[in-house]
């Protein structure tokens, strides 16, 4: 790119032209910082380098779930060196509250505490040992009050955060009243913490104005500045907030890195120092929300063929002590209760519990998961009922293409993809091959068991609350042909940035090492909507696509005039431009056209067309269009420990035209393990005073390289565009990777309903722990059990191992067969 590059001839010019692009759209280029991860090189919050005089913070946290706050005594703190400043809500300049929404989120507690963890005052000093030491010295008094941490309770109670919200269509008490057959029952959904690598971190410069430079670990910019700016009681144009990268968010950091920018940016105010606040571990997961755990009831009618007549169902999402993002999340969770299923006649209540627990928040999927899971669930009920295939029931509820296509919130289910999905999956997966080979595996295996599963995942792509679903662009075209992009996208591991640069660099047709991303930052891009929702790149794509469209026409208008050609013969291809019968280079293109004295910067802007919701109405078009996918798990369970291990899981997963189909593919393995974490090991455990047990990695186990299938196989859906008009036709592949989870929970529950002969659904609720599965197992054999036999249920099943009936077959999953089923010889392993 440099003015001073050997001169090509016109012929080698035009051979250039003709070549294609390797790294623009539908290319498989890698993250744009993946050298930078693997090497330690990539810089996050706590690798920058510390200011002078920089203070470091500490919370001190309630230790009650609810209290009064008698008295708070600091002046201890002052007793370490280092010390700078202790707070309480009182020194606070600003507003209290940095409630995301509505309010109901104090900065620091004022009167009294909710839940075990909410910060009472902060601590600076010099560095966060000292500041740990004196907060911890501080004399706190309560008086207690009567917690509620059950959310069964809350529901019966009706102690909500917000009030209740109904989805209908048609009449379900008649529809369940007339159904050949009617099942209820109820099911818990556990919550799931974030676990993100980079805890929650925020480092603050005081600048002059009363202003405030803040880096900040936050997949939300623009609020952090804006409850920054309230706090300190300033506008947001004195606040300016940086972020390059994130160590992880998975929607832990919509909302929850406010607290950490905002204390800082307080104590900054009072004491004209930089300061920086980390939570380290166990601060961080008790301080913080995690997914919201659903108490749900069904009560459901249908046919012999399991098809759907009626359907009620009431989703109590767990929203902790304040409201947060709760009434969105709950929404989603009531928008996808049906997940790919038509209702027929359908209530789906959905309500907002309060418990005095840390106020839960957004997370992958939000809250779209936990409605699948209730759906799924029924889905294999019906399958127990009726002695059918589950997969059998699943299809005859599939929506249909033509009628049967309308959700219970009346949005008409375009482009539907299932049935052949399905289909090619059900094929390349072996199902029913592998299907007989398991039930002949479990009936000469007293011990060991194995269970299949393939379920579907249709997820609605926009936020459920329509104005965030708008972004914007900043590029420049400099004179050497670089190009500088800034979009209000954050960058979180997933690809975001080398996605958003692969559409610049095909709109303006050159390499993408030409552009440079640059950190979010709201002085470049104001309003930003947060990173989540699956819309990072369908949004800031879409913003950049537009801002380099403008500079391109500008560019295109100016090379017709200058080289006396029609606009219709410019042509951009493989970094260079056609001019009629010429071709020149991109550079010298930008140099002619700003010696001719043409803007090469601009802005760019999108908005989510199409969408709306009546919520009065409880009707309308939430989602722009439906991502899909389907995912077959195997597994193995030894019926007398719980123990199980992932044996296979099969992928096909719709991106429409890929922008990037490697980082695509990783994010589709990526989700299918956090999914299938959620559902089976990582268990949160609260004492009966409202404290987190399961606070560290200890005693929270995230899926580790053991827990992955031993063989994974992942495809994306080939040649199909989104019919929609998203960048460059693709689909979003955030979030609804991580429902294809729900197969590896379905198909433990297979595993342990073989043990009732397929005709009893085991009550085990998620995550589907080894005690749950256990559990599982027992009632299994309490419902087969009767005479002599039925003593055996109150004993361990260890004694089982004595006997006969285990001379041939394998006591432990670690001496087990633990190849999938298969009907022929192994495939590679692969995707």
């Amino acid at each position: 790119m440099s003015n001073h590059a050997p001169q090509k001839s016109q012929e080698e010019m035009a051979a250039l032209f003709q070549q294609d692009l390797t790294t623009g759209v539908g290319r498989s280029v890698k993250h744009d910082s993946a050298d930078k991860h693997v090497s330690g090189e990539a810089v996050y919050i706590d690798d920058r380098l510390e200011f002078p005089n920089q203070l470091h913070v500490y919370a001190r946290l309630s230790d009650r779930a609810h209290a009064r706050i008698i008295s708070v005594d600091t002046a201890p703190c002052y007793d370490f060196d280092g010390v700078r400043i202790v707070i309480t809500h009182e020194d606070i300049p600003g507003l209290k509250d940095i409630g995301p929404l509505l309010p109901g989120d104090p900065l620091l507690a004022i009167d009294k505490v909710e839940f075990v963890g909410q910060p009472v005052i902060a601590v600076a000093a010099c560095d966060l040992d000292t500041a740990r030491k004196a907060a911890m010295a501080a004399i706190i008094e309560y008086e207690d009050l009567e917690p509620v941490l059950d959310v069964v309770q809350a529901l019966r109670n009706k102690h909500f955060v917000l009030d209740s919200h109904t989805h209908q269509r048609g009449d379900c008490v008649a529809a369940l009243n007339s159904a050949p057959n009617r099942i209820q029952g109820t099911l818990h959904i556990g919550g799931q913490e974030h676990f993100y690598l980079e805890t929650q971190i925020s480092s603050v410069m005081p600048t002059e104005d009363g202003g405030m430079i803040v880096y900040c670990s936050t997949q939300n910019p623009t609020e952090v500045q804006k409850l920054v700016a309230e706090v300190l009681g300033v506008s947001m144009n004195k606040i300016v907030v940086d972020m390059r990268r994130m160590g992880g968010g998975f929607g832990g950091k919509e909302t929850q890195a406010a607290s950490p920018a905002c204390l800082c940016a307080v104590i900054a105010r009072l004491t004209g120092q930089p300061t920086k606040m980390r939570l380290p571990r166990v601060e961080d997961m008790l301080m913080t929300g995690k997914r919201h755990p659903f108490y749900v009831e069904y009560d459901v009618g249908f046919d012999q063929d399991g098809r759907l007549h009626g359907i009620n169902l009431e989703l109590a999402g767990n929203c902790g002590y304040s409201p947060d993002l709760s009434a969105s999340i709950v929404d989603r969770a009531m928008f996808h209760a049906d997940n790919a299923y038509y209702l027929g006649d359908a209530t789906i209540n959905g309500h907002r519990c309060k418990t005095n627990t840390a106020s839960n928040t957004a997370y992958r999927g939000f809250g779209g998961p936990q409605g699948m899971v209730a759906i799924e669930e029924v889905m294999d009920a019906i399958a127990r009922y009726l002695g059918k295939d589950p997969l059998e029931v699943r299809k005859a509820n599939y929506y249909g293409k033509t009628e049967r296509n309308v959700t219970h919130y009346y949005q008409t289910v375009e482009h539907n993809m299932l049935d052949e999905m399905t289909a090619e999956l059900e094929e390349s997966c072996q199902y029913i091959e592998r299907r007989k080979a398991i039930r002949a595996y479990n009936a000469h295996s007293p011990v060991l068991k194995k269970g299949l599963a393939l379920t579907p995942v249709k997820f609605g792509i926009s936020f459920t609350a329509s104005f965030l679903n708008q972004a914007g662009a900043l590029i420049h075209v400099y004179t050497d042909g670089s190009i500088h992009l800034n979009h209000g996208g954050t960058e979180m591991g997933q690809g975001l940035n080398v996605k958003v640069a692969q559409v610049v660099a095909e709109v303006f047709q050159v390499d993408i090492d030409r552009v440079q991303i640059t950190a979010t930052n709201t002085d470049k891009v104001p309003n930003t909507s947060p990173t989540a929702a699956s819309s990072g790149a369908d949004l800031n794509g879409k913003a950049a696509q537009n801002a380099a469209e403008i500079i391109k026409a500008r560019l295109v208008e100016f090379a017709a005039h200058h080289y006396k050609v029609q606009e219709s013969e410019v042509q951009f291809r493989n970094g260079h431009v056609r001019l009629g019968t010429q071709v020149i280079s991109f550079e010298t293109l930008a140099q002619q056209a700003w010696m001719g004295q043409v803007s090469l910067s601009s802005t760019g802007y999108y908005k989510t067309p199409k969408i709306y919701y009546d919520r009065s109405q409880a009707r309308g078009r939430p989602f722009y269009y439906f991502a899909f996918g389907v995912a077959c798990s195997e597994v193995i369970i030894d019926t007398l420990t719980g123990e199980y291990k992932m044996l296979r899981t099969d992928i096909l997963h719709d991106v429409g035209a890929s922008l990037n189909p490697a980082i695509d593919i990783g994010q589709v393995e990526g989700g299918y393990i956090q999914g299938m974490g959620w559902l089976t090991t990582e268990e949160l455990v609260w004492n009966d005073k409202g404290r987190l047990l399961t606070n560290g990695p200890a005693g929270y186990k995230i899926p580790a390289v053991a827990d992955i299938p031993l063989d994974l196989r992942v495809k994306l859906v080939e040649n199909r565009k989104n019919p929609e008009d998203t960048v460059f036709h693709s689909k979003a592949v955030g979030e609804p990777p991580f429902m294809l989870g729900i197969a590896a929970w379905c198909a433990i529950k297979d595993a342990v309903a073989s043990l009732g002969d397929y005709r009893h659904q085991p009550k085990i609720d998620a995550p589907a722990t080894p005690e749950r599965v256990l559990w599982g197992c027992e009632q299994m054999r309490q419902l087969n059990l009767t005479g002599d036999k039925q003593a055996l249920v109150g004993a361990s099943w260890r004694r089982l191992r004595l006997t006969g009936e285990e001379a041939d077959t394998s006591n432990t999953l670690a001496e087990a067969e633990t190849s999938p089923s298969r009907a022929s010889p192994a495939p590679t392993i692969g995707r």
